[in-house]
């Protein structure tokens, strides 16, 4: 689809985790066993790269560290196709879990896998399961000495899983001394209330229409970029099913899983998108600019 020059760029981007790293199984799934599951993770990207290079788009690529360090030659397939390669952190360990110190060693760590692997400076993070929260705005501290030019790590939305609902919806700089940005993923408003409509598994189980309409929102009612996500194990509906996994989350898990790289196809080509940085340049500007 051609857009007009007119038109608001939104930030387009991938999780990088395979299905059994997911927050909704990680109580049945011991990180010890991660070693001798079905690896879907490369493959999965591979078609997520071919859908992306025939609707000419660029994104972001969030990856944890634990699997670049198995799969530096997908990093830098991904870099070399002009996508941007960010940090997810290294095994998928949320925020709150951890302490200062633990949280630098982990981005840290994470860091230096993902650029020797692909060759390309990582300047952007997304905090696994969104948990930069009210529990944890010292991460930001962290992310700023460490050279982070901005995360999206924010879900300003009441979650029973993620969420910090009194976030600001949209780019804000979360330090008065740093020049570090956060992007939230994207809600749209409606009778009041903030509803999630970044994408994941909003996006999966959901109609299409909710999605058109909630970007529609943002990008013309808000005139911001909107902001969207999704796993490489959502276009996969032959991975292995979890037993012993709770019923809400085997719900949120596979519902719709085999219509969801056609939801995606009609998504990439009816609007446009690009790279996270790049639309950090760009909020950080605009941040810059009603500051002043």
């Amino acid at each position: 689809m051609t857009h007009s020059a007119n038109t608001v760029v939104n930030g387009l981007s991938v999780d990088v985790e395979d299905w059994f790293q997911v927050g909704a199984f990680e109580g049945v799934i011991d990180r010890g066993s991660w070693e001798s599951l079905s690896d879907r993770v490369e493959r999965n990207c591979d078609a997520i790269l071919r859908m992306f290079a025939a609707a000419d788009v660029k994104a972001t690529f969030f990856t944890l560290g634990w699997v670049g360090q198995r799969h530096p030659a997908l990093l830098r397939r991904i870099v070399e196709e002009g996508h941007e390669l960010a940090s997810h952190g290294w095994d998928h360990a949320r925020v709150f879990t951890m302490d200062k110190a633990a949280f630098a060693a982990d981005i840290d760590r994470a860091r230096k896998v993902l650029e020797d692997a692909s060759g390309a400076r990582v300047t952007g993070y997304r905090a696994p399961s969104f948990s930069i929260d009210a529990r944890t705005p010292w991460a930001y501290a962290v992310l700023a000495e460490q050279g982070y030019a901005y995360s999206s790590s924010v879900a300003p939305i009441t979650h029973d899983h993620y969420g910090w609902r009194d976030a600001p919806r949209f780019a804000f700089r979360p330090l008065p001394w740093a020049d570090l940005i956060e992007i939230p993923v994207t809600t749209a408003h409606f009778a009041g209330k903030r509803l999630a409509a970044g994408g994941g598994g909003f996006f999966r189980v959901l109609p299409y229409a909710f999605s058109r309409w909630a970007i529609r929102q943002v990008n013309t009612q808000d005139r911001r970029p909107a902001v969207f996500y999704f796993h490489p194990w959502e276009i996969d509906p032959a991975q292995p099913r979890v037993p012993g996994a709770p019923l809400r989350s085997k719900l949120r898990h596979y519902t719709n899983l085999d219509v969801m790289a056609e939801k995606l196809e009609q998504l990439v080509r009816e609007f446009a998108w690009g790279r996270m940085d790049v639309l950090a340049l760009r909020e950080a500007q605009l941040a810059t600019e009603l500051a002043a």
